[in-house]
Parts: C-alpha cells; structure tokens; sequence
C-alpha cells in the first residue's frame, strides 16, 4: 500500500479537526465572533404588553424624550415587531424624519407593513434582518432603538459589531429592558454595559424609570471597532478552566 507524504497526513488531520470544531448550531456568518456566555430568552412575540397599556404608561414618550427624539431625526427601530414604536416614532419624527423598522421575523413586517399602509406612514420603510445582523446603511441614523429585544439577541457580539457603522456622528443606541436574568426576557445592567464595551460602545447615559417597566441605556460609539477575534466575551470562563463548565455558551 502506497505511504502518503507525512506533511499531507498532517494537512488532513488539522482539516479533520476544524471540521469537528466548527460551531453548526451558529450560524455561519457569527463565528469569527465570541459565544455570548450566557442564556438567551425565546422570542416572546411581538409585544411587551398591549399598546393600551403601554400608553397608560406614557411609555413610549418618555424613551423617545429621554433619547431626544425630533422632528426629522433618523432612527431605527430594531425588533419592531408590529410597529409599536415605529408609529410614534413616525409621528415624531415628522415628514422630514425617516424610520426604519427592522425585526428577524417576517411575518410580523408583513403584518407591520400592513399597518404602514393603512396609515400610510410614508416616512417609514421597513428592513428584515438575521439573527446576527440587523442589516442597516452604514451612517444613516441618529438613534438605534433596542426595545425590549435585546435579551433575545443569540449573537450580540456580531450583532452590535454590524450595527455600530450605521451610527451616523454622534449617534446613539438606545436600550430599554428590564434587570432580570437573561433566560427570563431581561439582562442585568453590568452585563449589557460589558457587552456593548466589548464591541466598542461607551455608555452615556443610564436611568431607571416606572413608564418603562425596566431600565433605560444609551450608548455611543467611543475608540475603534475591534477586530471579531480581538472581542473578549464577558462572562467567558479562563483557558484553565474553559472545560469546567463554569460557563456556557448562549443557547436560545
């Protein structure tokens, strides 16, 4: 039987063993970046509660006046679902304004586009994205909103790494959520600003507010975008005891 070259044999066997490495439970696009090293709630739908309660609240005036939301201001709204935000959004922003409403599920655009029609919200356009990219136009907006979603983003490295160029000069991303563990639809606080410095972003402002049901964060972009290997994962456990299972890997 014919010997082959050692150099071929050892070719093969790295190949063999990247092969069994390769993370198929990500998706292909997210695994130059970190796990995030933490559970991930399922997606609850498409609503934190009924509009009418939330305009009990005055909820969605109050993020809109904390993130200093103006007429023709560009925002958008990232997890919209059926457009809770992106109405009053439309309507703040004015004629002159422009909303994009984006969301990973397209049945729920369709139903929003619907409702874009009906009240024919021309200043308003609508984006489908993936899991680990938000798809948005590199320096388009001056505020990102991440309402009561970002708990369920699987890939937040990757994620917040392709959002941070549609960022236009002095853009902000604005959070709202709630301190609860990340598998019960909330992230704790400390958790979310490690998260967002990871990929570059420095918090700018933080406030607690009953309108909200949680917590409103906003970040700006600050320093350079990293590198996806050079981004340190928060939470991930130490090459010593990476095996121990001190630590896992988000599962949705």
């Amino acid at each position: 039987m014919r010997r082959l070259p050692a150099a071929l044999l050892a070719a093969l066997a790295i190949a063999g063993c990247n092969s069994k490495s390769q993370d198929t439970s990500r998706p292909a696009t997210a695994r130059d970046f970190p796990h995030a090293y933490r559970p991930v709630s399922a997606t609850s739908g498409n609503g934190f509660s009924t509009e009418a309660q939330r305009d009990s609240l005055n909820e969605a005036q109050k993020v809109m006046d904390l993130a200093l939301i103006k007429e023709g201001s560009t925002v958008a709204d990232i997890g919209a679902g059926e457009g809770y935000y992106t109405v009053r959004l439309a309507t703040r922003v004015g004629r002159k304004g422009r909303v994009l409403a984006g969301d990973i599920d397209a049945h729920a655009l369709q139903r929003l586009g619907l409702r874009v029609e009906r009240e024919r919200l021309d200043n308003v356009s609508i984006q489908l994205g993936t899991p680990d990219d938000p798809r948005l136009p590199e320096a388009s907006f001056d505020r990102i909103f991440l309402i009561h979603m970002y708990h369920e983003v699987s890939e937040p490295y990757a994620f917040l790494w392709r959002l941070r160029p549609a960022l236009r000069a002095g853009g902000k991303v604005i959070v709202v959520d709630v301190d609860r563990p990340t598998g019960e639809h909330g992230i704790p606080p400390p958790l979310l600003f490690c998260e967002f410095a990871a990929v570059g972003f420095r918090l700018s402002q933080f406030e607690r507010k009953p309108e909200l049901q949680g917590y409103y964060a906003q970040f700006e972009a600050a320093g350079n975008r990293p590198a996806p290997a050079a981004i340190k994962p928060c939470g991930a456990p130490d090459r010593e005891n990476r095996g121990a299972g001190q630590a896992k890997p988000a599962a949705g």
